[in-house]
């Protein structure tokens, strides 16, 4: 069969994603894979626990197709307790994964012209969604090293023709996070604009230093124009359960359920109730894990240091960033991240992978650090080591 002409030109002209592409290579070469995001951990045991017992006690049939009635009312005390809050289990739909969330808010915004715009670097998803929509995506770059947002960068980034911003607190892949004066610009433009927000905050959980989450949609003029996405993936360290949702109020809570009922319509029940029990257990139960991720993360940027790498400010998610330039590295990202994942046997991403538009650096390699402390420092070693053979 020809089969040339009839793939739709998103898919037909589209690469592996870089994650994909550099796992594959870590396999390939043997290496450690501080490239996909993910920690090596198995999870909370009682979060495990629950969804064997659930496995067991409960229905493994076609569950609501908004999601099970435990878990959404968890969610909402979740967030009343951890960000003040307040959802109605209505306004909840539980989705498979973040992904599908992010999916199913921008077909149900995006038309056919419509513009969107995107803060640059971003997850990789974000773009092609919109393009299948029909959509532009429009990109508003972010610079390192702390990757500031600019009411005035996103102010001329709009047009008669822009529907929505999609916007990632804590970023990805920076590890940054927006503090409160760029948050309340942020709004104060999209509410100017009456423009709507994809709100990904995958990572809200995943915060260093004291750090506390607050959410765009808690900023006064935001509640009603703001989808707000989350992930049971990152607050638990379980991200191939692909549990993840969306809170959204009145036509836009609407909308995004009907787009979720024709992807994928249900998510496996035993796990939705497993993390409806995690969501509503005691902060303690948690504390152990996070305390785990910090304390890798310290150790990761300390050993990177040691051996001469630039780190560049980190507050949340699970990875860090090292600066080639400042490292006195005369490689570009992709050249690090192809070169080391085959002679260094260490698996990174390149950071210019996931931007879109001119004005990209591209001396940015970004690192996972939710790995044991033997891994960390055989890659640090082998990294150290390799670097002065550069030289």
């Amino acid at each position: 069969m020809n089969t040339a002409g009839r793939i739709h030109p998103v898919y037909a002209a589209m690469e592996r994603t870089v994650f994909d592409r550099m796992s594959a290579l870590a396999r390939e070469n043997g290496a450690i894979n501080l490239g996909q995001g993910f920690p090596d951990a198995p999870g909370p045991a009682p979060v495990i626990d629950a969804a064997a017992r659930a496995l067991r006690e409960r229905s493994n049939q076609y569950p609501p197709g908004a999601g099970l009635a435990e878990l959404r009312e968890a969610i909402g005390g979740y967030y009343a307790r951890r960000q003040q809050l307040e959802f109605s289990p209505e306004q909840v739909t539980v989705t498979s994964g973040a992904t599908e969330a992010i999916a199913c808010a921008v077909l149900a915004l995006v038309r056919p012209g419509d513009e969107v715009i995107l803060f640059q670097p971003a997850y990789d998803a974000y773009a092609p969604m919109v393009r299948r929509a029909g959509g532009v995506p429009v990109s508003v770059m972010l610079q390192p090293p702390r990757f500031r947002y600019d009411a005035a960068a996103l102010e001329a980034a709009i047009t008669p023709r822009t529907r929505a911003v999609m916007f990632n607190d804590p970023l990805n892949p920076a590890g940054t996070a927006a503090s409160a004066e760029e948050l309340a610009a942020i709004a104060g433009v999209c509410i100017a604009h009456d423009l709507i927000v994809i709100c990904d905050e995958v990572w809200e959980a995943v915060r260093f230093d004291g750090m506390i989450q607050r959410s765009l949609m808690s900023l006064e003029g935001m509640a009603g124009r703001t989808i707000k996405i989350g992930s049971a993936g990152k607050i638990f360290g379980i991200t191939g359960w692909k549990i993840g949702w969306m809170i959204a109020r009145g036509e836009l809570a609407t909308a995004v359920s009907r787009a979720h009922q024709f992807l994928t319509y249900a998510s496996a029940p035993p796990l939705q109730w497993a993390v409806a029990e995690g969501l509503a257990m005691p902060a303690a139960m948690l504390e152990a894990q996070h305390a785990g991720w910090a304390a890798s993360r310290a150790r990761l940027k300390a050993g990177l240091e040691s051996a001469g790498f630039a780190v560049l400010p980190n507050a949340a998610t699970w990875f860090l960033c090292i600066d080639l330039a400042a490292s006195g590295i005369a490689l570009t990202d992709r050249e690090f991240s192809e070169r080391a994942v085959a002679e260094a046997g260490v698996a990174t991403i390149p950071v210019s992978a996931l931007y879109e538009g001119e004005g990209r650096p591209e001396h940015i390699v970004r690192l996972c650090f939710t790995k044991p402390d033997a891994v960390l420092d055989e890659a640090v070693e082998r990294l150290a080591k390799w670097r002065r053979a550069l030289a």
